[in-house]
């Protein structure tokens, strides 16, 4: 219970840090990446305008006498595509008809040409599709002079200044996420067991304290219920006016000795005390005998109590082997069946009817290489009070009983709250599972499945 605890604590803490990590994450590489683009276009504005106040305009006189304004291409670039080199800027110069004139590029980019300043982002592109690949970041003005347009002027820079840092830092994040979670992990392994340490040892000392108290309660108990039978056994006493104090004295110190037995019994079985020793066993012998010992109970109610074995040769093509047998404790399965079987006869009214039915259910899929065993399934149903909606999820709790006013306890009969607990608990020791179903004013159905025995 424990470690099921630690391991929540540690799951639900290394999966809130992940989560942070990762928004952190997230973000940093987000703000990063936005900056490099913002330097990039920063870069490129900058470039334009320096290339834009070098560029050589010249004066072509025409026919008409208006001067026709020309780039002078070799005094304008010449120079600088060194430069502009080592800052990874490229320039292209297109005619007023946007004809690709001029270009640092060692081939066109067949991109066309938008005389705008806001940066854009060419992608790679291959026929009609374009991919999702970035592979610059450009920026185009027109260049006018005295109303003429002298042609444009584009510069770009390429996306992996972009790219590579970006994926650098997002290997870089991730790497670190990873270190940090298996950290947070480890960390939060460790700290989730020292703060689990103290409740552990009180829970032991409390699992301690109810098993000595429990044995030692059992001796005065038994020797109360002694004393109490010899008296009983006097003829004056029996014949006198204190039989009736004595009678439910010895009901109550019988109740009192099951409850501590009860107690002592899941204690033992939570503390691993009981030494888990399993044999082959047959549970359609198991059930006649409990079915046996509580048919007298059954008949002084006038319930009328079935035990019915369902014919299995159809389901199955087990011949030698036994197919009721299972791996268990023959004690704690009597005390299992007899235990839901006490609760059905308790809670069901005069006249009514129990149902004890024993079944062998096939593995669906048999392993090819392994020997099927299949489950052995036991149902207990009782035409009852049943169980309120709201109850059945604890029903199972220890010390939990439904509401006084719907329980028939009756002398012997009266319960103590724990017996769906022990059940479940030797259920679960035998790993099978125990199910319930219940309609109030209807009944109840209890289902045991078990895993089944084939020796070999």
């Amino acid at each position: 219970m424990f470690q099921a605890t630690r391991r929540r604590l540690v799951l639900w803490y290394t999966s809130i840090t992940a989560l942070l990590l990762l928004l952190f994450a997230t973000t940093v590489y987000l703000y990063v990446r936005s900056t490099l683009i913002d330097r990039v276009d920063d870069t490129l504005k900058h470039s334009l305008e320096v290339v834009e106040r070098s560029l050589a305009i010249e004066e072509q006189p025409q026919a008409n006498g208006l001067p026709k304004l020309r780039l002078n291409l070799e005094a304008s670039f010449g120079d600088k595509a060194d430069s502009l080199e080592e800052d990874r800027i490229d320039i292209e110069w297109f005619s007023p008809t946007g004809e690709l004139l001029w270009s640092t590029l060692s081939e066109p980019l067949n991109v066309p040409i938008t005389a705008t300043r806001a940066p854009q982002t060419v992608y790679l592109q291959e026929g009609d599709s374009p991919e999702s690949q970035p592979i610059l970041r450009q920026i185009a003005e027109r260049i006018s002079r005295d109303r003429q347009i002298i042609g444009y002027l584009r510069v770009s820079h390429p996306w992996f200044e972009i790219a590579r840092p970006s994926r650098d830092l997002a290997i870089d994040l991730s790497f670190g996420i990873i270190v940090m979670i298996a950290s947070v992990a480890a960390t939060g392994w460790w700290l989730s067991g020292l703060a689990m340490k103290p409740v552990g040892e009180s829970y032991q000392y409390l699992k301690q304290f109810t098993a000595d108290a429990s044995h030692e309660l059992r001796s005065p108990i038994a020797s109360i219920q002694t004393q109490v039978q010899v008296a009983l056994a006097d003829p004056e006493i029996a014949a006198g006016s204190g039989k009736p104090t004595l009678d439910n004295i010895e009901r109550l110190t019988r109740r009192l000795g099951r409850l501590v037995d009860d107690l002592l019994f899941l204690t033992r079985q939570d503390s691993g005390m009981v030494a888990w020793q399993p044999q082959p066993l047959s549970v359609d012998a198991l059930l006649l005998d409990v079915v046996e010992e509580q048919t007298a109970i059954a008949t002084s109610k006038g319930i009328q109590l079935h035990f019915q074995i369902l014919d299995i040769e159809a389901e199955t093509s087990l011949s030698d082997d036994d197919p009721f047998a299972v791996l268990g404790d023959w004690d704690q399965l009597f005390r299992l069946f007899l235990n839901v079987l006490g609760n059905a006869l308790r809670y069901t009214p005069e006249g009514g009817q129990v149902q004890v039915t024993l079944d062998y259910c096939p593995p669906s899929r048999p392993p090819a290489s392994a020997k099927a065993s299949g489950t052995v399934v036991v149902t207990i149903s009782d035409t009852g009070i049943g169980i309120p909606p709201d109850a059945l999820p604890h029903v199972f709790e220890r010390f939990y009983r439904v509401d006084p006013a719907r329980r028939q306890d009756l002398g012997h009969l009266s319960g103590s709250g724990l017996g769906l607990a022990i059940a479940q608990t030797i259920v679960q020791r035998h790993g099978g599972h125990l199910a319930l179903d219940s309609c109030l004013d209807q009944g109840t159905d209890v289902e045991i499945v078990l895993p089944a025995y084939l020796p070999g």
